[in-house]
């Protein structure tokens, strides 16, 4: 198919639409108004999970599942093709003193997932750095982290690859080439770049761009900030989660903790606020963290939408449009899925799971 395609946003979600549609279209051009993956993707955690997945709709779900079985594959994929590896790290999670245990072990049981209680001394064991007071477990194993800042480099390197893939960083887009009620392209600072199809993936920024339309997506930056420690290769087994705030083992040591919700506008400046606050947190789940240093401390922006649903399908009304945005929290858990599900309809498939829920029609203002 010779298609020529624009991606307008260079993040895991552009990256991996890039990726996907590559060998099935003439052309795919991916425009960023930064550096490619350098935003909510570089920024985030990486957890292969809703952070509490019992809580959110069968939507969320469908889409979540997917990815979190085909990531070490797509892992092993790019490593091969690389050289990068993204480190797909396999550690499980446990859940430390739930209110809603009880809704998490039913829905673990509706979906079949491996998530149960467990005792809290047995925690305690698989987790000696664990701080004291807990008294209930809940884990569920086979829970993945990628190290997404490797992820985005290695998918970076990937399409560089590729004969038919341009990358244009710091490529601002003021609006969208329109001839009748069809999207043609999107207006650059260097001119109008035709394509005859157009996928926005901006994230935070895409309900900006649509305001270029007379259209309001509900999609708003929602800022968060996480600060990184350096220990031990072993200091920490699993990945910890207690009181909406949670430790990332990464294979050499660094333990993530996230995160902070702001709403903040645009603004992505780390405060000191935030920063004792997560110090605080870190050492009130693992106190040994209260003698490691800090070696970083950084802010995102989510792409904040109504309940997390993305949006993902093409636009009514502007043929040529299409949308895949709006992931909130879970951008890298449900890319692969999001990717996949959008090259489909794209591309007049066989969707691999049902695109209803994640329709723009009728979802927009």
């Amino acid at each position: 198919m010779s298609k020529q395609v624009v991606i307008v946003g260079g993040g895991v979600i552009g990256l991996l639409t890039a990726f996907n549609l590559a060998a099935e279209v003439g052309q795919v051009v991916v425009c960023d108004q930064g550096e490619v993956g350098r935003e909510s993707s570089w920024a985030g955690g990486g957890i292969v999970s809703p952070l509490y997945p019992w809580r959110y709709s069968a939507a969320v779900t469908a889409l979540a599942h997917w990815s979190q079985d085909f990531y070490p594959q797509l892992g092993e994929r790019l490593h091969a093709d690389t050289g990068i590896d993204p480190e797909v790290h396999t550690t499980g999670l446990y859940w430390l003193d739930l209110e809603d245990e009880a809704e998490a072990l039913a829905w673990a049981a509706r979906q079949q997932r491996p998530l149960s209680a467990v005792d809290i001394s047995a925690a305690y064991d698989a987790v000696p750095v664990l701080g004291p007071g807990f008294k209930h477990a809940v884990y569920m194993a086979g829970v993945a982290n990628v190290r997404n800042p490797r992820l985005v480099k290695s998918l970076k390197a990937a399409l560089q690859a590729l004969p038919n893939v341009t990358l244009r960083e710091h490529c601002q887009i003021a609006g969208f080439e329109r001839e009748g009620e069809r999207v043609i392209g999107v207006q650059t600072q260097d001119g109008v770049l035709k394509a005859d199809e157009v996928v926005l993936s901006a994230g935070a920024w895409s309900g900006e761009l649509l305001h270029a339309l007379g259209l309001v997506l509900p999609v708003e930056p929602v800022k968060g900030q996480m600060i990184l420690f350096k220990c031990a290769e072993d200091f920490l087994p699993s990945m910890v989660l207690a009181k909406g705030r949670y430790a990332i083992p990464r294979r050499d040591g660094h333990i993530l903790v996230g995160s902070t919700l702001e709403h903040a506008g645009y603004d992505k400046t780390p405060t000191r606020e935030a920063l004792e606050s997560l110090k605080a947190s870190a050492i009130d789940l693992l106190p040994a963290l209260a003698e490691a240093e800090v070696v970083g401390h950084w802010a995102g922006l989510r792409p904040g939408s109504p309940e997390g649903i993305p949006y993902i399908g093409e636009l009514p009304g502007h043929a040529g449009l299409w949308l895949n945005c709006g992931h909130y929290r879970n951008g890298l858990v449900l890319a692969p899925a999001s990717c996949q599900l959008l090259t489909d309809l794209l591309l007049e498939r066989q969707p691999i799971i049902d695109p209803a829920p994640y329709a723009p029609a009728g979802r927009l203002g």
